[in-house]
């Protein structure tokens, strides 16, 4: 897990948000951890709910679902970028 003070976080908070899209990472103040920084990904885990991500058969998908699967199905058959 990767480490900053909060100086680097004023000076870098970009770099180091990205870095906690890819991996938690720990802020520090007089050397001690003071916040963790997490996707939301990674703290949906965490507190043990269900992941956002869904998968459906194509019998009993949503109609939005289901309409954009063809959509994107009829664009690869005729050669052309899908309407999204």
């Amino acid at each position: 897990m990767k480490q900053f003070t909060f100086s680097e976080m004023n000076r870098s908070s970009g770099e180091i948000l990205e870095a906690a899209l890819i991996e938690p990472v720990v802020l520090t103040k007089h050397g001690k951890e003071k916040l963790y920084v997490l996707s939301a990904r990674e703290y949906h885990r965490l507190r043990g709910e269900p992941s956002p991500a869904r998968a459906y058969s194509l019998h009993d998908a949503p109609e939005e679902v289901h309409n954009e699967l063809m959509s994107g199905i009829d664009a690869i058959l005729e050669n052309k970028k899908p309407d999204v």
